[in-house]
């Protein structure tokens, strides 16, 4: 085995690139347990790979469900890796996020360390991406300057690229906790609505900058304050799923409610609004991040303390409704 292709090596890449591709989930998946940590972080840079081909603005829905399918194929091995790096490398030399294209670059690497998880965790982790590349494929030709064609196809879209991401979730957390598991039997509404909640986050917050390239992800017809009363009940239910994650896994509490809590201030400063021309306006700063990031050490442990977190940061969304 060559140096590039241990394990230590491996991680310390996934690592490194994790921080480089997403602020916010390099401060969240650190505070799984470490065998979590590494499925979680594996899983969060292969769906960063489906979301790269999306995001490739000057690439047409039939070169990206060629390269999405190619890339799920190389997911469960049945073709080489080398099948889709170099032709997804290849049509995005004009891409502009140099991480990003690192990252494709190092497909292999990913694939390794998901070679390494469980074969639960591995099959969880499959699942998601089929799921997710699948549907990405489906909503590659629906990119519109009017949005999706209505609430449901809203739904779906969230669904396929982050609800499964919240059912994902519960299985590898369900796989290294019979407590977790336990507690989280008939729930897995929750685990859809949390996934979902982040999401409708990441379009409302990001929609100034679709509308720029003659994209929406909205629902067409329906207003900004109809998608925050959505958006508040999918955070109730959010809440509802952490609450359920029991405290003797405070890692697993903490890394939910973290990424929660950043939604929830996120939703309140867009709700503040009745419109905005650019993500900056509503991107939380990093000094508010990170003092959050230290109250949660503390409110995980404390039922009350997040319930009393939402209800006051999610005021705006209930005036709205």
């Amino acid at each position: 085995m060559s140096l590039s292709e241990s394990p230590s090596t491996d991680l310390a890449y996934q690592r490194a690139i994790l921080s480089s591709v997403s602020r916010t989930f390099a401060l969240t998946i650190p505070l799984l347990p470490t065998k979590i940590e590494k499925v979680v972080g594996n899983t969060y840079l292969l769906c960063r790979i489906v979301d790269t081909i999306e995001d490739a603005e000057d690439l047409s829905p039939e070169i990206k469900q060629k390269l999405s399918q190619l890339f799920l194929d190389a997911v469960l091995e049945k073709l080489p890796i080398e099948s889709f790096v170099e032709p997804c490398l290849k049509a995005l030399e004009h891409y502009g996020n140099l991480d990003e294209l690192d990252l494709i670059a190092h497909t292999p690497t990913v694939l390794r360390i998901l070679h390494t998880c469980s074969k639960d965790d591995q099959a969880a982790v499959s699942r998601c991406i089929s799921i997710m590349s699948d549907g990405m494929s489906y909503f590659h030709g629906k990119q519109t300057q009017a949005g999706l064609k209505d609430l449901r196809e809203f739904e779906k879209y969230c669904y396929v690229v982050a609800g499964v991401v919240g059912e994902l979730l519960t299985t590898i957390f369900s796989n290294h906790s019979a407590a977790f598991a336990k507690s989280m039997k008939g729930h897995d509404e929750l685990a859809i609505a949390f996934g979902q909640a982040l999401q409708m986050t990441n379009i409302l917050k990001d929609s100034p900058q679709d509308h720029a390239r003659g994209v929406s992800w909205k629902p067409a017809g329906i207003s900004q304050k109809a998608l925050l009363k959505i958006s508040y009940q999918k955070l109730q239910n959010s809440l509802s799923y952490i609450l359920l994650i029991p405290k003797t896994e405070l890692g697993m509490r903490r890394f939910c409610f973290l990424a929660f809590g950043l939604a929830v201030m996120t939703l309140s400063k867009i709700a503040q609004r009745n419109e905005f021309s650019n993500q900056g306006e509503v991107k939380l700063s990093r000094k508010t991040v990170m003092a959050f990031y230290t109250f949660t050490k503390f409110a995980v442990k404390s039922d009350v303390l997040m319930q009393t977190f939402f209800n006051l940061f999610s005021k705006s969304l209930k005036t709205e409704i």
